[in-house]
């Protein structure tokens, strides 16, 4: 059987990774705004308790704060680096900060939705599973979860993707590697944490999906 992720040590890995990246990450993530912006369409009127996990510097709540502009939004993110760019935003004053990993923090809640992008791609599907249930039960009735985030192709590019992080994770030729799950993997592991009206959208990216449940 496959060695599991050490959840600890992705953690770390990840924080020391974007830490570092901080300084330069909205020039990278700029291209991505119509990916982030799927987010905020898919949410229903009347939002105003949102938790952004992985919400780094907070490229994404551009466009939601725009739409609601009291919502009061955690974000829970490993970096503290990034949580300071965020807090330089002009909707800081709506934001409340969490800085940890997504299986050690309290979510807090109920919360009308959930939102991630680019933020989730680095887990098993075990795990995962774990994570969309705490998602789940920090959700009101009838909230949502909608996460725009990388996939994989399929269920084999999945496993070799896995394969390929086991064999090079403590090498030090790649300061960081992705495990993006397929998409049916995903819809799976979201049935699985009770979320019903699962839908799968595309975005302006081919390796991306749109994935959005309803509690």
């Amino acid at each position: 059987m496959p060695e599991h992720m050490d959840l600890g040590k992705r953690a770390l890995d990840m924080k020391t990774f974007f830490d570092r990246k901080a300084d330069g990450y909205d020039d990278v993530h700029l291209s991505f705004m119509e990916t982030k912006r799927t987010l905020t369409d898919g949410l229903p009127d009347g939002v105003s308790r949102v938790l952004d996990l992985g919400g780094g510097t907070g490229l994404e709540l551009f466009p939601l704060f725009a739409r609601f502009p009291d919502a009061a939004v955690t974000v829970i993110d490993v970096s503290p680096n990034m949580l300071d760019a965020l807090m330089q935003r002009p909707f800081a004053d709506h934001i409340r900060t969490v800085c940890g990993d997504f299986f050690a923090v309290e979510f807090g809640g109920p919360y009308d939705a959930v939102i991630s992008t680019s933020a989730l791609h680095h887990f098993e599907p075990d795990d995962k599973r774990t994570l969309y249930r705490r998602i789940y039960d920090c959700l009101a009735p009838g909230g949502l979860f909608l996460n725009s985030d990388k996939i994989s192709d399929n269920r084999q590019a999945e496993a070799d993707a896995f394969t390929f992080y086991r064999a090079h994770k403590d090498s030090g030729k790649y300061a960081h590697l992705d495990t993006p799950l397929a998409p049916s993997t995903e819809v799976e592991l979201l049935e699985d944490a009770g979320f019903r009206r699962i839908t799968v959208t595309l975005t302006d990216r081919d390796n991306y999906r749109l994935f959005r449940g309803e509690k």
